[in-house]
């Protein structure tokens, strides 16, 4: 299942943000179904598909927010597409292997049965859409980790069992965000693809990926302006969005939020006051319940919001529309 959801997660990280157009229908396509299927380990495996691409594709979107919450494309339902992921398990070889590794080697072929069917062109685009999910693919495989447990006389660990896993769904989102702010400019030559010959078409794609390593995400066009308004394409604006300007913990991304998210974009910074109604000094009764009372808080909120008609010092900001982190 975690296959699916790590499948759909990067579909829409990599379709709709980043300066980018990434459209990668599955760089996390391999981590949905990864769970489920290990499960099943059975030629029946494959018929808890579907219910694995439900269940990943809800967790991927879950994901995609989480990662992109900050950003001035924060994964919006409108942007959501169905995807589709892969799941895994096998034996190996050192220590004592334990003999139930999350199977990545399955989790591929799967993956390239179901998604990399689903391209059936030849031009630039398709190309660049089977790369990226070869890419996912390998990410899911870079993240894997191995646990072991030891056996011997008073835990003295004279012998181990080992074996590989899927790592954390967390884990596998900040690797691929982290891949998503470094991805690359897909440069193609142009004349050469204007020319209408096919076999000049392939000749130019292929000299364009001959730079670009496997593990690397690509992209063909750049963004939108995400800090604009744009209802053709489906995209709200970081007008009324919230931002953070203090807090505990708070990640050097998060802190600059209301600067990417209000500044760079000609909005001000709006502090709302808000009251929270919560359950508190909760009191457990024999039996069987469980009493709280309800208490109010008062939190402070900053949203982004339009300028006075004269503007600001902000008011002919240049707007930087890359999303990388600082």
């Amino acid at each position: 299942m975690w296959a699916l959801c790590a499948s759909h997660f990067l579909d829409l990280l990599l379709v709709m943000n980043h300066d980018v157009l990434l459209d990668i229908n599955s760089v996390f396509d391999i981590y949905v179904f990864s769970k489920t299927i290990i499960a099943e380990n059975s030629p029946h495996a494959y018929l808890t598909y579907s219910s694995s691409v439900q269940v990943g594709a809800q967790l991927g979107v879950e994901e995609c927010k989480y990662q992109f919450a900050w950003d001035r494309w924060n994964c919006p339902e409108s942007a959501l597409q169905l995807s589709t992921h892969n799941g895994l398990r096998s034996g190996g070889k050192g220590w004592i292997w334990g003999g139930c590794s999350d199977n990545a080697e399955f989790g591929q072929r799967v993956s390239k049965q179901y998604v990399d069917a689903l391209e059936t062109g030849q031009d630039s685009r398709a190309a660049m859409n089977l790369h990226n999910n070869e890419a996912g693919r390998m990410a899911v495989k870079a993240t894997m980790r191995r646990s072991c447990k030891c056996h011997g006389v008073s835990g003295s660990c004279n012998i181990q069992t080992c074996w590989l896993q899927l790592s954390d769904f967390r884990e596998i989102g900040n690797y691929l965000k982290v891949k998503h702010g470094q991805a690359q400019k897909l440069e193609l030559d142009k004349r050469r693809m204007r020319a209408g010959n096919s076999a000049d078409n392939r000749g130019a794609i292929a000299d364009a990926f001959s730079t670009i390593g496997r593990t690397e995400l690509i992209y063909l066009e750049d963004s939108p302006d995400y800090c604009v308004k744009n209802t053709s394409l489906g995209l709200h604006g970081t007008e009324g969005r919230e931002c953070l300007q203090s807090g505990k913990n708070l990640s050097q991304w998060e802190k600059r939020s209301c600067k990417r998210l209000c500044h760079e974009c000609g909005l001000k910074v709006e502090e709302r006051k808000t009251e929270i109604v919560s359950s508190c000094n909760c009191k457990f009764h024999w039996c069987c319940t469980v009493k709280c009372e309800q208490c109010t808080q008062v939190v402070t909120k900053h949203f982004c919001s339009k300028r006075d008609r004269n503007g600001g010092p902000f008011h002919n900001v240049k707007r930087k529309n890359r999303g990388h982190r600082d």
